[in-house]
Parts: C-alpha cells; sequence; structure tokens
C-alpha cells in the first residue's frame, strides 16, 4: 500500500517536473523568436540608415557647384529628402521610418582623419559627407512590438542604427581605376594654371552650354566660362600644349588612343606607374609638338564627355623637349573643336565638368591639388 503511494508521488512529481519544462522550453523558445525578431529589425534599420546616407550623401554630389563662389546652402532641403526618401524605402518592421532633421548632418570628412567622424561645418561649398541615423524608439517611429516577451512585461523594443557615406574631391595624382572601370580618363594636353584660375573667376568667356538632361551642347552662355585648351603661345617654341602621360615622343597616334580610350596601364609604368604629383606639389612631364589637325576628330568625339587634364605652372624648352611643370588637375569637358585653318581660329574649348573616377590619391585638405574631380560614394561606417 506504502509503495503505491510512494509510486503515485513519484509519476506526480515526474508530471509536474514536466510540466514545469515544457513551460521553460516554450519560454525560451518565445524569448528566442523574439530575439530574433530583434535581430531582424536592427538589421533592417542599419539598411534604412546605409541607403538613406549613400542616397543623400550622392545628392550632395550633385549638388557641388563647378564654380568656387557658388555654394549649395539652397541643397539641404534636397539632401535630407533624398536621405527620407531612401529610408521609407527600406522599410523596419514592415513599417516605413521616419527621419527627424536632428537624425541628419552633413558637412566635410577630411579624408586623411575621416576615421573620427568629426563634421568640419565651415564652408558648404566643400561638404563631402552625410551621416544619417534611422530609429524606432518612443518619440519616433514607435518601438518595435515584441510577440512572447509581453507575458513578462516586455512589450516592445527600441533600436536605432547609424550611418556615414562620403566621397573624395583632393587629389594629388592617379592610379590605373580596377580592371571593370576601364582606363584612366586623362588628356595628355595641358592648361596653364593661370587661365585656370580666370576660368574659376568668371572672367573667361561663356558662349558655350552643356544640357546635363540631353547631354547636348548649344551655342548659348549657362553661367559656366570656358577656356581655350589650344594654346596661343605657351612660352615654348614649337609647342603646342600636348603633354607625354607615357613613353617620350608620344605620336599622333599614340595621342588619339589615349584621346579616345584613356591612358593606359602601359603609359603609366613608362611614368613610374602612377601620374603623381611629388612632396612638393609638382610633376614634370616632357611636351609635344602639340595639338594638330590629326587629332580633331578624336577629340570631337569626346565632346561633353568629362576628363582630366593636368594643369601647369611654367614650361621650358623649346618643342619635344619641352618639360612642363604640373601643379594640378582638372575636370572638364570639351565643347566646341577647330584644328583647322588660321592659327587664331584654331581652338578646342573646354569648360568645367564634374568628373567622377577611380583611382585617385587622396591629397590632404590643406594641400588642394584637383578642381571638379570626385571619387564614388561610399560607406565609411
Amino acid at each position: 500500500m506504502i509503495n503505491k503511494r510512494n509510486n503515485r508521488r513519484r509519476r506526480g512529481a515526474v508530471l509536474v517536473l514536466a510540466a514545469v519544462m515544457m513551460v521553460a522550453m516554450f519560454a525560451l523558445l518565445a524569448l528566442a523568436v523574439d530575439l530574433g525578431y530583434v535581430t531582424l529589425v536592427r538589421t533592417e534599420l542599419q539598411s534604412s540608415a546605409d541607403a538613406a546616407a549613400l542616397a543623400a550623401t550622392w545628392e550632395l554630389y550633385d549638388s557641388r557647384a563647378l564654380l568656387p563662389e557658388s555654394t549649395p546652402y539652397a541643397a539641404q532641403s534636397d539632401v535630407f529628402n533624398a536621405a527620407q526618401y531612401y529610408a521609407s524605402r527600406n522599410t523596419v518592421a514592415q513599417a516605413a521610418p521616419e527621419l527627424a532633421f536632428t537624425d541628419f548632418e552633413y558637412g566635410r570628412l577630411d579624408p586623411a582623419s575621416s576615421m573620427n567622424f568629426i563634421f568640419n561645418k565651415d564652408d558648404p561649398s566643400y561638404f563631402n559627407a552625410v551621416r544619417v541615423r534611422v530609429r524606432r524608439t518612443a518619440d519616433i517611429n514607435g518601438e518595435v512590438p515584441l510577440f512572447f516577451a509581453r507575458v513578462v512585461g516586455v512589450d516592445s523594443n527600441s533600436g536605432e542604427a547609424e550611418a556615414i557615406a562620403m566621397f573624395r574631391d583632393n587629389f594629388s595624382g592617379f592610379t590605373m581605376p580596377p580592371l571593370d572601370k576601364g582606363n584612366l580618363k586623362v588628356l595628355p594636353f595641358a592648361l596653364d594654371i593661370n587661365t585656370w584660375q580666370a576660368v574659376l573667376a568668371g572672367i573667361t568667356p561663356d558662349l558655350w552650354s552643356w544640357d546635363a538632361d540631353n547631354k547636348q551642347i548649344y551655342p548659348w552662355p549657362d553661367g559656366v566660362p570656358e577656356a581655350n585648351l589650344f594654346p596661343q603661345g605657351t612660352g615654348s617654341p614649337g609647342n603646342r600644349g600636348t603633354v607625354d602621360v607615357g613613353a617620350s615622343n608620344n605620336s599622333t597616334a599614340d595621342i588619339r588612343r589615349q584621346i579616345l580610350q584613356g591612358v593606359s596601364q602601359a603609359d603609366l609604368d613608362h611614368i613610374g606607374g602612377k601620374l603623381e604629383l611629388g612632396p612638393d606639389g609638382t610633376l614634370e612631364l616632357n611636351g609635344d609638338t602639340g595639338i594638330s589637325a590629326g587629332m580633331k576628330d578624336a577629340l570631337a568625339s569626346i565632346k561633353g564627355k568629362p576628363r582630366v587634364i593636368p594643369l601647369f605652372a611654367t614650361v621650358v624648352g623649346p618643342g619635344n623637349n619641352a618639360t612642363y611643370t604640373i601643379v594640378g588637375f582638372a575636370g572638364v569637358r570639351i565643347m566646341d573643336v577647330n584644328l583647322t585653318g588660321q592659327m587664331s581660329s584654331k581652338r578646342v574649348i573646354i569648360q568645367p565638368a564634374k568628373v567622377k573616377i577611380h583611382g585617385g590619391i587622396p591629397a590632404p585638405d590643406d594641400a588642394p591639388r584637383s578642381y571638379n574631380i570626385y571619387s564614388p560614394v561610399w560607406l565609411v561606417r
């Protein structure tokens, strides 16, 4: 009799223990479901922040003016709106997040110290980075509701994610882009720095217009001055502005190839593997006899297309023996070409243009070396 009672007690204890273990297992399972959901939401928050920062920084890139006296203050709303649009297109917990303006910041990151993530806001015309924070909190977008944690009094969970994107815009030179990006889009024609500074100051003619929407050139002003890349005199007898980005004494065929296809790795190998200013901010390149009628068709075929040109401070020596002292690089597009007829009518008209380029070698912010040349946008955090 006693044994039967003991057996019943043992069976009861086993059933109670089984019930307790089952409840614990269900609790752990419920906790795992909620933890998995929270992890998913945090991934969605980061994806939303990444997309918003990238889109806003591309908008900032588009707003960068071609002339230094222009400032993109008016672009702030467009940059924020781009961030808001792409944040909302990447839903978090099946809801489109809204951005608070306090969750948005733009300014300048110095490429040499970008890991500090301290934005300089002194000059909006040089802003190059955007920081975006996406939140699901009690004060914006609401906390994320949980499923099973409610039984222990936890109804929801808050979360946030931050992303920073930027582009570089000051280069001391260039190496070859990745294989899938083609050759280096540098023209072997140098413009003197004084003429370039005159263009930036707006004191050169403005006779041509670039329609970015229709990709067309028109013969009327658009507010962006031009310069003639065909020199009426470089100070070097018998030299007309071409430089050897590659082997010495490039032929007309070599120059046509570089116009049409860009500078190749084989070209760079002749000058040390890269086209870069030295520590003193200069680079010496050999000169050629110059721009000729044999290059007309090649130049005409790239009208409107962004390209990089070297800028020189001095040139000494005649013809093929000329030496150009390069001090910077500029982004331009060719607007008009005429290489026949009298010398006074020959021209290769260029206009400042934004050039997106791979393979740029960054220069420090306190040493401006390039103009209108930008890297692609990327996430730095």
